[in-house]
């Protein structure tokens, strides 16, 4: 049976990784072997498991099922290993988190260095990126989304909210003229995020006569002349905070250059609705200690900070 576990997981990596020699890197271990035990294990079960061909690897449909099995099984026993090691009778081990780039290192690092002073016998694996990471292919025990979610068996913590803004310096408002309607943005250069929205159009909420009023349902898209595009908010920002045009980010990304003066918001009424910030977790199971610390830990302390950035 222990033969049959480690020829799940040669199976689970090399679908994983793509190929059987990412796989092999991946684990360490001779092309030569995973290859054998893939085919150890098609033979065991009398089936193909995978199409091979020079180009690419993909799961026949059998292939598919029987992976998806091997996945809640390996996990299954990782979940006991756990379980008998007293990961759930302590809080220790490694933690693994997920946050878009600018909140984790602005909001999330602060409060995960504190945690770490609290918990000496955890450690945490952050991985700050932009993209959605799947936490079960990725095996990522929290993630900290920025968006609406998607309805799924993921249980989410709410944290707050921000606001998609508008927004340019002073100056550029002052010798441009500052835009009273989405439409005015035609005459204006703008600074695009590819991250967030299109380099050519960004949309807003129609109906909104006044901040605060009630939101309508219609929503306008209103063409854009992208005379800068970059690949990050900070850098959106700064183009912004220098004259370059008016730029389009998530409100935390230029809290500090709206206090400081830098960059003013334009074009509130028409604002879509604030996206939530939430913790989402598998919520599958029995949950190690090490990730009931962290909720506990940290949700108050980011909701308190949300609240104070919010703009």
């Amino acid at each position: 049976m222990a033969d049959r576990f480690e020829s799940m997981s040669i199976l689970v990596a090399v679908v994983e990784a793509g190929s059987f020699s990412a796989a092999a890197r991946q684990l360490r271990m001779p092309l030569a072997t995973v290859s054998r035990k893939v085919g150890e294990l098609e033979a065991h079960l009398n089936t193909r498991l995978l199409h091979r061909s020079t180009r690419q690897l993909s799961l026949t449909e059998t292939g598919h099922a029987y992976v998806a099995a091997c996945r809640r099984i390996l996990e299954e026993v990782g979940e006991a290993e756990r379980a008998a090691s007293g990961e759930y009778a302590a809080p220790k081990g490694e933690l693994v988190i997920t946050a878009p780039i600018v909140f984790g290192r602005l909001h999330l690092l602060p409060v995960v260095a504190d945690f770490l002073k609290t918990y000496p016998d955890i450690d945490v694996r952050m991985v700050l990126t932009d993209r959605v990471v799947a936490l079960l292919d990725e095996h990522v025990d929290i993630a900290l989304r920025i968006a609406d979610l998607p309805d799924s068996n993921f249980i989410a913590m709410p944290i707050g909210t921000v606001r998609r803004v508008v927004c340019a310096s002073p100056a550029y408002f002052a010798a441009h003229g500052t835009p009273a309607r989405p439409q005015d943005l035609a005459e204006h250069a703008c600074i695009t995020f590819e991250q967030m929205t299109s380099r050519q159009v960004w949309h807003f909420t129609a109906g909104k006569v006044a901040k605060g009023a009630k939101a309508g349902k219609a929503e306008i898209a209103v063409p854009v002349r992208s005379r800068l595009a970059v690949s990050t908010a900070e850098a959106a920002v700064d183009a912004a905070v220098a004259g370059v045009g008016i730029t389009r980010v998530v409100s935390y990304q230029m809290a500090g250059a709206l206090r400081a003066g830098a960059l003013q918001i334009v074009l509130e009424a028409f604002e879509p609705p604030p996206w939530p910030i939430s913790l989402v977790h598998t919520g599958q199971g029995l949950l190690p200690l090490k990730l009931r610390a962290f909720l506990d830990f940290a949700a108050p302390r980011l909701r308190a900070r949300v609240a104070a950035i919010a703009v």
